[in-house]
């Protein structure tokens, strides 16, 4: 028997931007203003390399969701800090770290076992890992006791 791949999901954004490089993209039902100036001061939107490292951490945090619902995973709130690294020659991000903090009471082989899982199952990671090093950690924080 012959077994067919599912058709590939894709993801459609809109972007615009005029003189001056105010720029927006258009994803999903939000507009997100981005710096698109060149060579000018910062204008406080997030640029592409901003963009890039917030589609990292909402990747991370996504999985950490969903692993929730599949393991199942308990905890409280997780955050995340992204660090993205690049070279100017040839253009190019080299590497992206990132530190995941769980609100938690899971023991310690079931947090390895979720990192294992994000560092598997996510598809902004994966990408990223295939053309540039992606390194991280998971810390968990005990529930404050009531």
């Amino acid at each position: 028997m012959e077994e067919h791949a599912a058709p590939p999901t894709v993801y459609q954004v809109h972007g615009s931007t005029a003189p001056g490089g105010e720029a927006r993209i258009r994803a999903a039902t939000q507009t997100i203003p981005v710096d698109g100036s060149w060579a000018s001061a910062p204008t406080g939107a997030p640029g592409p390399a901003d963009l890039l490292a917030a589609a990292f951490a909402a990747c991370l945090l996504k999985n950490v969701e969903r692993s929730g619902k599949l393991l199942p995973f308990r905890y409280q709130r997780a955050e995340v800090d992204v660090r993205a690294s690049r070279q100017d020659s040839p253009p190019r991000f080299t590497a992206f770290t990132y530190e995941l903090r769980l609100v938690t009471d899971e023991p310690q082989r079931r947090i390895d076992l979720l990192h294992q899982n994000l560092r598997r199952h996510g598809t902004v990671y994966n990408t990223l890992a295939a053309v540039s090093e992606v390194d991280g950690t998971i810390v968990s924080v005990p529930p404050p006791v009531e």
